[in-house]
């Protein structure tokens, strides 16, 4: 009997897990500083005047799709306060607040990006204080990433639909940093995801995350002089990030489809054009320091309907796994759902969100390059995406 397949609509959760937030509210608090756990984040960190180290970070939340509730966090490396909420103190008259569904946060050019999936916008606002710039409007739109003056951004096209026979393609739109104004749109494959930027190429991962009968298995690769296709690279199914290493080398992870294919790395090698090395890992969200790409999961099954969260730590260079699962402080198993990974590049801290439920705030982890637990903090519903704020970024 063949098995009728669901699929996630955000870059980790199941559709039941969907549908629970469609039903389920949980209070919201606009802004708390605390640290159960662990100790306070300015009692533990070095000297924030450290040469070419960030000053803080900022976290977009996810919040439950169809509740308005994406929401932005900082995390201030000078005084160590963590702030929830902060968008709506810095902007008090915008409708809505942030919107619906934050997928990734983003700072380029003094400017702080914020991708609001069923908002169907790009969020832009100043890096220095979160204030609202202005905003671009692209439907469904999913992940970014940037090249000179243009940001170019993954775009579902269609609205959300499961459906295997779902015929709206996506695209990749270029939006010049300047104007805000999209000046021109590539056609991929359905249901586009993460995308990076390598040797005058955009790499975007084509998920099909619609059609979970049919899910998509090709990386498009964009000649950006052109903005056009220049060839499908075929990997595994449900594509989901991308990450581009300094050797020109693109990590891509594939999701599954999971029930019978697990979640996969690969890494392809445009050089030679060839998958120079794959892993039996779930990479849902990846973070590349320096030559190391570390990388968190929460493989979920269907048909066990259980999740195995997971991290590793990979040799760029190498292209070998260094660490297959946490080795560091016991806290870490106190974490549900891993669902984003961010190093801080100076430090070496590793910073790892917890979805928990998927429904209430969840938690931030802060741990030492040695593994050694810090602290946690309470964030916004689902946090999802980190952006590092750098004293260039904050005048």
């Amino acid at each position: 009997m063949q098995k009728i397949k669901t699929t996630a609509i955000y870059r980790t959760v199941p559709l039941l897990f969907a549908a629970a937030c469609l039903i389920m509210q949980s209070c919201r608090h606009d802004v708390m500083v605390d640290f159960p756990g662990g100790q306070k984040p300015g009692g533990a960190e070095p000297d924030p005047s450290v040469p070419d180290a960030p000053i803080g970070f900022y976290l977009l939340n996810q919040g439950n799709m169809g509740m308005n509730k994406a929401s932005i966090d900082y995390y201030d490396y000078t005084t160590g306060e963590y702030t929830r909420n902060i968008y709506t103190q810095a902007n008090p008259d915008a409708v809505m607040a942030l919107g619906d569904v934050g997928n990734q946060i983003v700072i380029h050019s003094d400017r702080l990006w914020a991708i609001i999936n069923c908002s169907n916008k790009v969020e832009v606002m100043q890096a220095s204080d979160c204030r609202r710039i202005g905003q671009t409007d692209i439907p469904n739109c999913r992940y970014m990433a940037f090249d000179g003056d243009y940001a170019y951004i993954s775009s579902y096209a269609g609205p959300v639909i499961i459906d295997d026979d779902y015929d709206q393609l996506g695209y990749v739109a270029k939006i010049n940093t300047t104007t805000l104004r999209e000046e021109a749109r590539c056609i991929v494959r359905f249901q586009p995801d993460g995308i990076a930027v390598s040797g005058g190429r955009l790499y975007v991962a084509n998920s099909g995350g619609y059609r979970p009968n049919n899910y998509e298995k090709t990386l498009s690769v964009i000649d950006i002089s052109t903005f056009t296709v220049e060839k499908e690279v075929e990997l595994g199914i449900n594509l989901n990030q991308v990450v581009a290493d300094a050797d020109g080398k693109i990590w891509v992870s594939s999701r599954g489809d999971y029930y019978d294919v697990e979640p996969h790395l690969y890494c392809y090698d445009p050089a030679s054009d060839r998958i120079a090395a794959s892993f039996d890992i779930d990479a849902s969200s990846m973070w590349l320091s320096g030559g190391t790409l570390y990388t968190v999961g929460n493989s979920f099954s269907y048909d066990t309907m259980t999740s195995t969260p997971m991290f590793s730590r990979i040799d760029t260079s190498a292209m070998t796994v260094e660490q297959s699962h946490w080795e560091g402080a016991e806290e870490f198993g106190q974490i549900k759902a891993p669902y984003c990974i961010a190093v801080d590049p100076v430090r070496g801290d590793i910073y790892i969100t917890d979805a928990g439920n998927y429904v209430n705030p969840g938690y931030l982890y802060a741990f030492a390059a040695d593994g050694s637990y810090k602290w946690r903090q309470r964030t916004g519903d689902v946090p999802a995406s980190i952006a590092f704020l750098y004293p260039e970024d904050a005048d």
